[in-house]
């Protein structure tokens, strides 16, 4: 007897029923919706600005938590450009 894989029909022409894969769900959806809207009715990016400015503590934090989030999760160069990864040692004498 053959083994279906989950979520594919038993004629094995790919998968029945569901979302198309990369397509949140509609709760993930639902939820950044609701957080855009109440990030929105907050007062949006100048808002974030001002509190960023508020305190020290704030601007590091966004700097420490928030903006990262903008970035690639993985860097990588290219077969003709590869990345180099330098290590610099600066020796300072003291005063």
């Amino acid at each position: 007897m053959a083994k279906v894989a989950k979520n594919s029909n038993v004629a094995g022409k790919g998968r029945v029923g569901g979302r198309a894969k990369g397509t949140p769900n509609k709760i993930t959806r639902s939820v950044k919706e609701a957080i855009e809207y109440a990030a929105q009715g907050l007062g949006g990016a100048d808002r974030l600005v001002a509190w960023a400015r508020e305190d020290a503590a704030n601007e590091r934090a966004f700097w420490s938590s928030i903006y990262p989030k903008l970035l690639p999760l993985t860097v990588a160069g290219d077969s003709s450009n590869p990345l180099q990864i330098i290590n610099k040692i600066e020796l300072v004498a003291p005063k």
